[in-house]
């Protein structure tokens, strides 16, 4: 399922990777992953925390080396061309970066600053960000003092200061309340529709479906399927579920007997609900009410909804340590 290439980059891509590996030590962190972002996408890495998608993302910033295979921004290749690099991408890391004892506005002028500006270009593009990003009226207060959404908003737009053309966002919003995380999806959609590159990695899987129209999902530090989210659910329908709430809370041992019924490949809570995972869900509902009725149990709802993003990567990382296991 994997669209990845090797050799050299695509003629349209905006960010490459050709085996590029990383180990700390003796732990591999990136392992030998190969892929293509073309301009003007908003790409997605997916996976869990621990993935690797941190360390790939440094890798492109050249916050840290590759042990093996090479990354590239633009065709320029993120160890030999650092500094053009540099002064193409922007990044916006999970843990915020911004000055909190100044002000949002001092935010702005002093990254343009980093980046060369002149004084008069620094303090035009930052009115225009602070416009931007509906920030105006807190471009006197020191940054500490906003709330975790606005400093969000704050750190996209500094590293939007020297207009660049990729921007790598890292779990963008991590931590933030659903009125915020709107407001961040906004933005996303907004500069992407201008010409900005995204590669966002995240593993909020809702997210990754809203946002992006490409996605890598990405385990243990190996890419194991690229696709559209759509396409993704499609190759992966037989990871169906039956979504079934009880009239009340089973018991552990009814729990555990509800993931032993014929068909079942595994089992998941959802709120008061529970997802029972098949490849069959005509079959497994005929053994589902079987097992109802001896336990004196009640189905308040049952649907049997379209395999979701969070099915897929089940299925996907199941049958990855299954091969892993066979070896």
């Amino acid at each position: 399922m994997t669209d990845s290439h090797t050799g050299g980059a695509a003629p349209n891509s905006a960010v490459g990777a050709r085996e590029l590996t990383k180990y700390f030590d003796s732990l591999l962190a990136v392992d030998h992953i190969s892929f293509d972002v073309e301009q003007g996408e908003l790409f997605g890495f997916l996976g869990p925390n621990g993935a690797g998608k941190t360390t790939a993302i440094r890798i492109f910033m050249n916050l840290t080396r590759p042990s093996e295979g090479s990354a590239s921004v633009y065709g320029m290749d993120t160890v030999r061309d650092t500094l053009a690099v540099k002064s193409v991408v922007g990044i916006v890391p999970e843990v915020s970066n911004v000055f909190p004892e100044i002000t949002a506005l001092s935010n702005l002028t002093f990254t343009g600053a980093l980046y060369g500006l002149g004084h008069r270009e620094r303090a035009s593009r930052a009115a225009e960000l602070l416009g931007m990003f509906d920030l105006e009226e807190y471009s006197g207060k020191k940054a500490g003092q906003l709330s975790l959404g606005l400093k969000r908003r704050l750190a996209i737009a500094m590293s939007m200061v020297h207009r660049p053309r990729v921007l790598f966002l890292d779990e963008p919003t991590s931590g933030l309340d659903v009125t915020a995380s709107r407001a961040i999806r906004e933005i996303v959609h907004k500069l992407n529709s201008e010409g900005v590159t995204f590669f966002l990695t995240t593993h909020n899987m809702e997210e990754a479906n809203q946002l992006c129209g490409r996605i890598a999902v990405i385990n243990h530090g190996k890419i194991i399927a690229v696709d559209t989210p759509e396409r993704l659910r499609q190759a992966a329908s037989e990871a169906r579920a039956i979504e079934v709430t009880f009239d009340r809370r089973p018991t552990e041992n009814e729990e555990a007997g509800l993931a032993g019924i014929d068909g079942i490949s595994g089992t998941a809570e959802a709120g008061e609900s529970y997802r029972l995972f098949t490849a069959d869900p005509e079959s497994t509902l005929r053994s589902l009410f079987i097992f109802m009725e001896k336990h004196d149990l009640r189905a308040r709802s049952v649907n049997t909804p379209g395999p979701t993003l969070e099915d897929v990567f089940v299925k996907l990382t199941s049958e990855e340590q299954e091969v892993g296991s066979s070896q």
